[in-house]
């Protein structure tokens, strides 16, 4: 089996995007963001959220429900086009 590739594909891409719409629109820091997951059990620091932000990292399912949850949504609204708010 070939190698998994790296990439980041659009539904990452567009959970990215959305994170940081909805981080921005309650007026956190990537740092205040990420401190929120990390007291929620699962340790994040700004550069790894910066990452997911900017679609350098991957974000994976575990990441995914923990910054839903430090934002009070559910993981499926990440996976969802933004809308205003």
């Amino acid at each position: 089996m070939p190698p998994r590739s790296l990439e980041v594909g659009p539904a990452g891409i567009q959970a990215a995007h959305t994170i940081e719409i909805l981080r921005t629109e309650r007026g956190l820091s990537q740092r205040q963001l990420a401190d929120r997951v990390t007291a929620l059990g699962h340790p994040m620091s700004n550069t790894m959220l910066s990452r997911i932000e900017r679609a350098q990292r991957r974000c994976d399912a575990d990441d995914l429900v923990a910054i839903s949850d430090a934002l009070l949504i559910s993981p499926l609204v990440l996976l969802q086009r933004p809308t205003a708010t």
